[in-house]
């Protein structure tokens, strides 16, 4: 089935917080808010594989892309997640069904031009955005005692971790 990349996009190693993106954007910037924001207030469907949309396949190309809510929550709930310290950053050990393992950093998420909860949670964005309204999307969260999918506002920076089939 589903492979999930050794490393966040901009990362060199897993550990590696890696670059933040706003959903639905390709490209990092210096500040992350509403009003620089592409898809904020605007009606999209899933993104995934859209290279104008994918962070994933438009920085690593070929198969990779955003993973969908059904990935993250098939991650979430099929697998045995450890908090744990690798190298010196916490995150997830997150062990699978087959034995294989990922690290997933807790490289928090920016906001204006800070970088908030760096080495207390983990923020990653799925394809697939809110039903109810323009302005969120699905996410993976998870802090030291908790991991779970949930919602985050399209105009934060936060991590990728590309899949594969």
């Amino acid at each position: 089935g589903l492979k999930w990349a050794t490393c966040n996009i901009g990362a060199n190693k897993p550990e590696d917080y890696g670059d933040y993106f706003a959903w639905g954007e390709t490209k990092t910037k210096s500040t992350y808010d509403e009003y620089n924001s592409v898809t904020y207030g605007k009606n999209f469907s899933d993104i995934g594989g859209k290279s104008q949309y994918d962070a994933a396949r438009a920085n690593w190309r070929g198969i990779w892309r955003l993973p969908t809510i059904a990935e993250m929550v098939e991650l979430e709930n099929r697998c045995i997640w450890k908090w744990t310290t690798q190298n010196g950053v916490n995150g997830y050990k997150i062990t699978g069904p087959s034995g294989n393992s990922i690290f997933l950093p807790a490289a928090g998420y920016r906001l204006g031009s800070s970088l908030y909860r760096a080495g207390e949670s983990g923020y990653y964005w799925s394809s697939m955005p809110n039903e109810i309204d323009n302005y969120r999307t699905y996410s993976l969260s998870f802090y030291s005692s908790l991991q779970g999918v949930g919602w985050g506002s399209r105009c934060d920076g936060r991590s990728v971790r590309p899949v594969a089939e």
